[in-house]
């Protein structure tokens, strides 16, 4: 089930501020090192680093 989407702000330094119930739902503790990337449209992808070097290691990329 997911939340209602919540709004945000990017500020004069690009910085966004991410509501802890999003990063729960997504399983993203603080603290956690991401990886993040453009998948266009106006969108950007976060991951977790872990995930996203094991699915490297895992596709024969690293």
């Amino acid at each position: 089930m997911l939340r209602e989407p919540a709004e945000l702000h990017v500020d004069d330094q690009g910085r966004v501020e991410l509501p802890l119930g999003l990063l729960a739902e997504a399983g993203i503790a603080p603290g956690t090192d991401l990886v993040a990337f453009s998948d266009g449209d106006g969108r950007i992808v976060l991951r977790r680093a872990e995930d996203a070097i094991r699915d490297l290691i895992e596709n024969g990329m690293l």
